[in-house]
């Protein structure tokens, strides 16, 4: 047992009964119209994916866990879940947030999550581990290690601050593997990301090549990366015009199932589900996850989507 794990009074949490009888359909295999889970079937609707979904990198939402929102912890978590459970894959902490917490709250946090079919993600704190360990292969597998005891599933190797070789990203990835955690790792073409820093001051840090991002990724998918998260600053957020030249190249060059765009702005996944369907994978705000739901099953959407988002699927599953 490390810090991360020493015992702590453990707050009971008022029971919220759960949505069991949709969650059992929603694991069952099949497609489902997700209007029926309330008994609206008869509206049409498109179908739902089976959880779990991170495996077949279709239609997988995460939700943004307590970084701006102190006041989302595990209550307000099982009470978004109660509603949004069929639709939501994976809750990220953000900041290094867990860090500072009482590893009971955290863990209630988890435990939630898991109660829910969810995966836990870290967040990008390993660039932290990186830029202040002195001996950053004994420290690496000391947080990693410390985040599986909390019960993370995957520890997010981000890189907006720092300069590190590919080859190391890439053992990066592998040293999270081995210690029987999932590695994601995110990407971005914004030096200094990761900040939510103004618009000129990212315009004076640069912005990388895509053709780089493109190549590094290709590394990390082959060093065992299940799934890659693109960063969203220099593309979509702080930036004077969206890059989608940028978006284009990546999602033309790389599997459209192993990536994952931050995407916490309404417009922005309005954005990625018109250009490119209903199961392109999003990071969002715990907030917009209803909204992301009714746009991803057809049933709303604004002026420009309204009626049109769409998928062609047998609405009983196999």
């Amino acid at each position: 047992m490390n810090h991360l794990t020493k015992p702590l009074l453990r707050a009971r949490l008022p029971q919220v009964a759960p949505i069991r009888s949709c969650w059992k359909h929603t694991a069952s295999g099949a497609n489902i119209p997700p209007t029926s889970l309330a008994g609206f079937g008869f509206i049409a609707s498109n179908p739902l994916p089976p959880k779990p979904r991170l495996e077949s990198g279709r239609c997988v939402t995460e939700i943004r866990g307590p970084y701006y929102n102190a006041a989302f912890g595990p209550r307000v978590l099982a009470d978004t879940l109660a509603l949004t459970e069929p639709w939501v894959d994976g809750l990220k902490f953000a900041g290094g947030g867990f860090s500072i917490m009482p590893s009971a709250a955290v863990q209630d946090m988890v435990d939630v999550a898991h109660k829910h079919g969810l995966y836990v993600s870290t967040g990008g704190f390993i660039e932290r581990v990186l830029a202040t360990s002195n001996d950053r292969m004994r420290d690496v597998e000391r947080y990693v290690s410390g985040c599986k005891d909390l019960g993370f599933d995957v520890i997010e190797l981000s890189t907006g601050f720092l300069s590190l070789p590919i080859e190391d990203w890439a053992e990066l990835v592998q040293c999270v593997q081995r210690l029987g955690v999932k590695a994601k790792p995110e990407l971005g073409i914004q030096w200094g990301a990761g900040g939510d820093a103004s618009i000129a001051d990212l315009e004076r840090a640069g912005t990388s090549d895509v053709h780089g991002l493109i190549d590094a990724a290709k590394t990390l998918l082959d060093a065992g990366a299940e799934m890659l998260m693109i960063e969203s600053e220099g593309i979509t957020e702080n930036v004077r015009a969206w890059r989608t030249d940028v978006l284009s190249r990546i999602i033309r060059s790389l599997p459209l199932t192993k990536l994952m765009f931050e995407a916490a702005d309404p417009k922005v996944f309005e954005w990625y589900i018109k250009n490119h369907g209903v199961d392109v994978n999003l990071f969002i705000d715990h907030s917009q996850a209803v909204q992301l739901a009714c746009l991803r099953s057809g049933i709303w959407g604004t002026n420009q989507t309204f009626g049109r988002v769409v998928n062609f699927r047998d609405w009983k599953g196999k």
